[in-house]
């Protein structure tokens, strides 16, 4: 491991010296500034890896220096050193980029741990930055952002799951970056140099989706013209990644268990099974262990698969990071697509860490686009985020529709508290269904998106309730 260059700022001398001279006992080989005009000169100079950085100083503040060494150098890890213990200021903190903070007076040892795990970051991006530069930025799409605890917690899981060759069980709501974690452990694998698959269990048509995992010989089956070898055999030696992996049927989840038991696949038309040597990620964002107990999701597949589950943090979770995506998000754009934004205002900024995300960083991403698309300003401002924020706004407004009002008073008169929840429940859903296809020209696609479930959920939904005039309709 390299060794890290640290720089101390703090206006108290004795306490400069006793971190100091406990670092140097450590192995390291620190600076020290007595104030931030100090500070920020020696950054311009040198390259420094972490920072100490105090509060309350003589001239700039702490928080005024921290958003000058964001501007000079966005990959320096700053810890605020604070006498204050107040939400104000770990907000402010976070919010200007720092990576922690810690209150006075502190435990060295626990300065020392932060250190260390800033240390194993910067080694990992390291690690990050030089598989990119040998497999080329044609391969390099993708890239996971973030400083908080719960993503120190994910790369540290994806360093430990790496080297061996255990199924993975990504768990997280949709737009969390469940690929992009996939994708990281099959580049820091024995398998990176070789495919890596994916395949969207909810996008391809359930009598298709087999086929396009085993695949098929040609004739054995109709508009079967050619053989086909299937994902399974692509990625041989490498990694299949299957997203969305709880919308697959039971039958399917019989064959994904044999492949999982027995490291091979039957072919649709073949008597002959071929041997396979593929690690597989599967991913899913609804609950596994419900959908056992629904007996929609076979229980021996499911302990196959949740050999070591990794949960992913929502954006909500991990607002601090918020400031750091979206900084990255408009450099990304501007050196893609030519767009003339540099920054996000304050206040901007503000509302986005305050914003709920349903959507995670998907959205984020998304709505920095287009934000950046429609402004005429190098510098991101509230009204440019009006199309969210007001779209939050108007949810919050929302207020019982009074038509499940009458369902509800109906069926709690008819049925006396009888199952009401459940009787309730279908009423609102095939409400909602029959309105949602209405709305979308009785498109499943459109339909599923309106209401934020996927096109086999709703297929599910529509069976459910035995909306046969609808399935007539749309088919």
């Amino acid at each position: 491991m390299e060794e890290k260059r640290i720089l101390i700022v703090d206006d108290e001398e004795s306490l400069l010296k006793v971190i100091k001279k406990f670092l140097e006992k450590k192995g390291y080989q620190p600076e020290t500034a007595k104030d931030g005009e100090k500070a920020l000169s020696l950054i311009k100079k040198e390259e420094y890896d972490i920072v100490l950085l105090d509060v309350r100083m003589p001239g700039k503040s702490g928080f005024e220096v921290l958003r000058e060494i964001r501007n000079l150098n966005p990959s320096i890890f700053v810890i605020i050193m604070t006498a204050q213990n107040t939400m104000d200021n770990a907000i402010e903190a976070m919010k200007n980029g720092a990576y922690d903070y810690i209150v006075k007076p502190f435990d060295l040892d626990e300065l020392h741990l932060l250190i260390e795990r800033i240390e194993q970051l910067i080694d990992l991006q390291g690690e990050v930055k030089a598989l990119r530069a040998e497999l080329g930025d044609h391969q390099q799409k993708w890239t996971i952002i973030g400083k908080s605890q719960k993503m120190q917690d994910i790369f540290k899981a994806i360093g430990k799951v790496a080297g061996s060759d255990a199924t993975i069980l990504l768990l997280g709501e949709s737009g969390t970056g469940k690929e992009l974690v996939a994708r990281a452990i099959h580049s820091h694998s024995r398998r990176a140099g070789k495919p890596f698959l994916k395949v969207n269990c909810a996008a391809i048509p359930r009598d298709l989706l087999e086929s396009e995992l085993f695949g098929h010989r040609k004739g054995s089956f109709t508009g079967a013209v050619d053989s086909q070898q299937g994902k399974f055999v692509y990625a041989q030696s490498g990694t299949l990644f299957l997203d969305e992996i709880g919308e697959t049927d039971i039958n399917l989840q019989s064959k994904l268990l044999r492949v999982l038991q027995d490291k091979e696949i039957d072919r649709v038309g073949e008597e002959q099974p071929v041997q396979v040597d593929v690690r597989i990620i599967a991913a899913t964002n609804i609950d596994l262990e419900k959908a056992v107990l629904e007996k929609k999701f076979r229980e021996d597949l499911y302990y196959r698969l949740n050999v070591f589950p990794i949960k992913l943090p929502s954006l909500r979770e991990r607002r601090e990071d918020i400031p750091l995506l979206a900084d990255y998000f408009i450099n990304k754009f501007a050196e893609e697509i030519s767009l003339n934004v540099s920054s996000i205002s304050e206040e901007a900024m503000e509302k986005l860490i305050q914003y709920s995300w349903p959507g995670n960083v998907r959205e984020l991403e998304n709505s920095i686009l287009r934000a950046m698309l429609a402004s005429r300003s190098k510098i991101l401002s509230e009204k440019d985020f009006s199309f969210i924020l007001k779209e939050e706004e108007d949810i919050e407004k929302i207020s019982l529709h009074p038509l499940i009002q009458q369902k509800f008073f109906r069926i709690l008169k008819e049925k006396k508290g009888e199952k009401i929840l459940l009787k309730i429940q279908r009423e609102v859903e095939e409400s909602l269904i029959k309105l949602a296809l209405k709305e979308s020209d009785n498109s499943q696609s459109k339909a599923a998106q309106l209401l934020g479930i996927n096109r086999n959920t709703l297929r599910k939904k529509i069976k459910e309730l035995k909306l046969d005039k609808i399935l007539k309709e749309i088919s």
